[in-house]
């Protein structure tokens, strides 16, 4: 063994606990290692061992933070940290096309194109004052081309329910992030009393500005942010140069640079790296993360034929689904999951006695075919065809396991983090038709799925449940009941199993129009549909959940527009629904009182607004869609 090889082999022994410390040089599933990034050859190339490349490292002074820090996937000892440090704000560019014999989803650099050679070093420091002067848990990590400059580190050592505090630096020098804040959650068998929630969806860059996910982060009312996807959009919108918050790539996105190139793009919106800075998040993706309107087997706008491979730049299905979740899980701050061959990303957080948060994924994860804006009296037909799933089986089964573990575990609540609206919404005043009248790509389309889980939670008597819901840009909260099966009042909420809160856009388009017409629309929707309580589709916002033994109450934002209670053991909404006012929309059984009563998050200060006349970016277009 010559000289060179022995100290390769030393080197990378040394060196690959400071890699493999990166999660992102990892797969994205734990099933499926070949997905990942191979670190003995990263590690040879940055020793300048490869012909055409020397050895050299950034200047720390050259290195930037160049979309600030994050935190999420919390649990009761440790908690994901998240920064890029980079020489540049641009992407890594390694998404040459590859044609002949290579392996599926070959993440080799090196082998296609010249990847940088310089790696970059850091360290983290994670403590229990703004200050760092107490630390707690610390550590080295390297990150170079290969996984764009990101680090992703799981911080442990940490307490439940405890507040922390964290920052990177450059090794060697004083070149420091700035510092985050996270949060662990409760241990499984702890008692806390009360947790928040700030619940967000669809945030579409050049449709409007970010403004919820800054609000909420100043409030600091809440312990955890929850998003329930399309956290980016793949589609095009603008002219760079043009107009300010054009998108870039400035078409649709299909490579694996596109997507890094999206992502960073919306990270880039001070609002949002406010609110990655201060709290720890839970994520979930929709469609848009990848492409609109996704099934196990194509999208809306791709799908495995030869036309469509060629007009959409030779990249298939499964190439761009990969790429696409290449590029999540080196910006996300989330944890490996074992995703086997289908994208699992579907999950549980066990957050004391209080809830069990069970994220899913009814949007990529083996879903049957959706609505395609050719088929939609196809899908209509088939909608209650007991083989259609919006989960496959694997996923259907850990739901229906995961609700009554819960329910053993005695947890108090079920909050079901969940992409689409749940509740069977009659949309024929909307977009619907006499003949088709409700939304094949929301659970309507999937109704055996909807009564199974639906048979699941009354044959189990399993209560308490809260089913969370974005993807339609408009809030709708409704009584959850089996309507096919079981007696419902709708004055009492008599027969209900639970609630549902779906919640509007950060920034995606609505109803639109008129704050008046959007009203109009919201009352004959409520009309309609005998468990929907409330509908609203003009502001775009979030909610909030505030979580106690003995009831949960939503407030929706961004103006207050409305407050609800479940109370414990009551399966349905607290009478009179939203004490029987709201500010917008229409309520069943209430009032529409509009004051325009408005909290200013910077100062503190409510003030009466009469300026909420335009809620998008106007291009002379459609918006985006759910």
């Amino acid at each position: 063994m010559d000289f060179a090889t022995i100290f390769l082999l030393l080197f990378v022994a040394s060196t690959r606990a400071s890699f493999d410390g990166n999660l992102n040089y990892r797969s994205p599933s734990f099933g499926h290692p070949t997905l990942g990034i191979d670190v003995p050859k990263v590690a040879k190339r940055a020793l300048g061992l490869h012909p055409r490349q020397s050895n050299s490292s950034f200047p720390a002074s050259s290195l930037n933070y160049t979309h600030g820090v994050a935190s999420g996937d919390p649990y009761p000892n440790s908690v994901i940290l998240w920064t890029r440090v980079s020489p540049t704000i641009q992407n890594d560019g390694s998404n040459v096309t590859v044609e002949g014999t290579v392996a599926l989803y070959n993440h080799d650099t090196q082998r296609y194109i010249d990847a940088s050679s310089q790696r970059i070093c850091v360290e983290y420091r994670v403590g229990t004052d703004r200050n760092l002067s107490t630390i707690v848990d610390q550590g080295t990590a390297y990150t170079t081309s290969d996984i764009d400059y990101t680090v992703k580190v799981e911080a442990v050592n940490l307490s439940p329910y405890t507040t922390y505090y964290y920052q990177f630096t450059v090794c060697g020098s004083n070149n420091k992030s700035p510092i985050g804040r996270t949060k662990t959650t409760p241990s499984p068998d702890d008692s806390t009393s009360n947790i928040g929630l700030a619940v967000f969806s669809c945030s579409n860059y050049p449709t409007g500005y970010f403004n919820a996910y800054g609000n909420a982060a100043r409030k600091d009312d809440v312990d955890f942010f929850v998003h329930l996807g399309d956290y980016i959009y793949e589609t095009g919108r603008g002219t760079i140069g043009v107009d300010q918050r054009a998108t870039n790539p400035s078409d649709t996105i299909f490579t694996l640079y596109d997507y890094r190139t999206r992502i960073a793009q919306y990270r880039t919106d001070l609002d949002l790296v406010l609110s990655h800075q201060q709290y720890a998040w839970i994520t979930v993706w929709d469609d848009h993360e990848v492409s609109n309107n996704g099934y196990r087997d194509g999208s809306s706008a791709l799908n495995n034929t030869e036309d469509s491979f060629v007009k959409d730049g030779g990249v298939s299905v499964d190439q761009r689904k990969m790429n696409a979740v290449r590029a999540y899980f080196e910006w996300m701050p989330i944890r490996q999951t074992d995703m086997d061959d289908n994208l699992r990303i579907w999950r549980t957080f066990q957050v004391g006695q209080l809830f069990d948060l069970i994220m899913l994924d009814t949007r990529n994860y083996d879903r049957s075919i959706t609505t395609l804006n050719w088929n939609d009296d196809y899908i209509y037909d088939i909608g209650n065809d007991a083989g259609r799933s919006l989960m496959g089986s694997h996923q259907e089964n850990w739901f229906y396991n995961s609700l009554s573990q819960s329910q053993a575990r005695g947890a108090t609540w079920r909050i079901i983090g969940n992409q689409i609206v749940f509740s069977r919404i009659n949309i024929t005043s909307w977009f619907g038709t006499f003949e088709n009248p409700y939304n094949g790509d929301q659970w309507d389309g999937y109704q055996s799925n909807r009564n199974r889980t639906f048979q699941h939670l009354y044959d189990n008597n399993i209560g308490n449940n809260i089913m969370l819901s974005g993807d339609s840009h408009a809030n709708w909260v409704s009584d959850l009941v089996w309507l096919d099966a079981h007696d419902y009042d709708p004055s009492t909420g008599s027969g209900a199993v639970g609630v549902e809160f779906a919640g509007t856009a950060v920034s995606s388009t609505g109803f639109g129009g008129t704050i008046d017409s959007a009203n109009q629309q919201a009352s004959t929707l409520v009309r309609d549909n005998s468990e929907l309580m409330w509908n609203e589709g003009y502001y775009r916002g979030y909610f909030e959940l505030h979580i106690s033994p003995e009831s949960i109450t939503a407030n929706y934002f961004e103006i207050s527009l409305a407050n609800f209670t479940v109370e414990a053991g009551a399966n349905r909404l607290s009478r009179p629904v939203a004490g029987g006012t709201v500010e917008s929309g229409y309520l069943k059984m209430g009032d529409v009182a509009m004051t325009n009563l408005t909290r200013n998050t910077e100062t503190g200060e409510w003030a009466v607004r009469n300026d909420f006349n335009q809620m998008f970016i106007a291009y002379g277009g459609a918006g985006g869609s759910g």
